[in-house]
């Protein structure tokens, strides 16, 4: 094999001279290290995907922590390696290494994690070729063989199969997930509406959730508009807090679901998803369907460069304007056809 690029990848003397004596046939093992909650654990699905095409002969093995295991892809991978994460932090040193070493040896190493457990992992199991996407050069030069450039400014899944690209991996574009589901089949179609997040400071204010259900139960008065409730406590409060003044609105009602895979089947039926930055937009992402994402910040890590996939975003700090979000969900509406074969419609 070679490397495929001249310029913006780190490798080392010892990875320059590897590389020519393994050939892509060689590979039989790959590891990928992804330490990630629900929403950045699904994306991980178009990297396995396109590791699995380059890499045909070889077997998969994801690591994960313990405390962060919704969404995993096991249809995708040969193995699940599990070590101890924040839910399990009384466990002896002893045995958390151990759980670590338990990783073993393989081929490849990728590392779409880059945190202190990713390091442990790097640093107590041997490979080929340990490839990485750390911020900082000197976290490379002691970690990894490879380190490929990351970007706070690019979407997380094209710095992750810039991994791939190195070794010369043709990827698809736009990204292919394959995430399983059954969408579910309504009389009426309906757009998904997701209030809460997994920090406080993510959260659109319920006053402009209010005032933007309003207005689009008018305009689309022919859609349900549905509000997906959180499992956390507070998160439902927040969806009472909503619907309280919306009572009287018929088009305007929240759903619960208990798995992830009932709620991707239900995103996977409607029109469009709109959500803070949070899992269940990765969802909608993953499962092509198109999103608005609204963010009270920088949204460019989490924003897919996609037609169906737009963003709304203050011109400084603060939460965006109602305006702002119901224009890009208008625009969204527009551009998705709907007919009798369209997801959220029956025959």
């Amino acid at each position: 094999m070679k490397f495929w690029y001249y310029k913006g990848v780190w490798a080392s003397k010892y990875a320059k001279k590897a590389i020519k004596d393994i050939t892509r046939d060689d590979i039989k093992s790959i590891a990928v290290i992804r330490h990630a909650a629900l929403g950045d654990m699904v994306l991980t699905r178009a990297f396995l995907l396109e590791a699995r095409k380059a890499f045909p002969q070889a077997a998969i093995t994801l690591s994960v922590v313990s405390n962060y295991t919704l969404g995993v892809p096991h249809d995708l991978i040969d193995r699940l390696h599990i070590i101890h994460g924040h839910d399990q932090r009384d466990t002896p040193l002893r045995e958390r290494i151990k759980s670590i070493r338990q990783l073993g040896y393989h081929d490849l190493v990728f590392d779409l994690a880059s945190s202190n457990r990713s390091y442990m992992l790097l640093f107590f199991n041997k490979a080929i070729l340990k490839i990485g996407f750390p911020y900082r050069k000197t976290q490379a030069w002691i970690f990894n063989d490879v380190a490929t450039c990351r970007s706070d400014l690019n979407f997380e899944v094209d710095d992750m199969l810039n991994m791939l690209k190195v070794f010369g991996a043709r990827t698809a574009y736009p990204h292919v997930y394959n995430m399983p589901g059954n969408p579910v089949s309504r009389a009426r179609p309906y757009i998904i509406y997701f209030t809460s997040a997994s920090v406080a400071y993510k959260c659109w204010p319920a006053d402009s959730f209010i005032a933007l259900l309003k207005d689009l139960s008018v305009e689309y008065p022919d859609h349900d508009h549905i509000i997906l409730e959180g499992v956390l406590p507070w998160e439902k409060e927040i969806v009472q807090t909503i619907l309280a003044p919306l009572n009287n609105i018929d088009n305007v009602y929240s759903l619960s679901t208990v798995t992830v895979e009932e709620a991707t089947d239900l995103i996977q039926g409607s029109r469009l998803v709109v959500s803070n930055d949070t899992g269940i937009r990765h969802l909608g992402i993953v499962s092509q369907i198109p999103t608005v994402g609204i963010f009270l910040g920088e949204p460019y890590r989490y924003w897919p460069r996609c037609d169906i996939h737009d963003v709304a975003i203050p011109d400084y700090n603060g939460p965006p304007e109602v305006n702002r979000v119901k224009q890009a969900i208008v625009k969204q509406l527009e551009n998705v056809r709907i007919d009798t074969e369209a997801p959220g419609t029956t025959t």
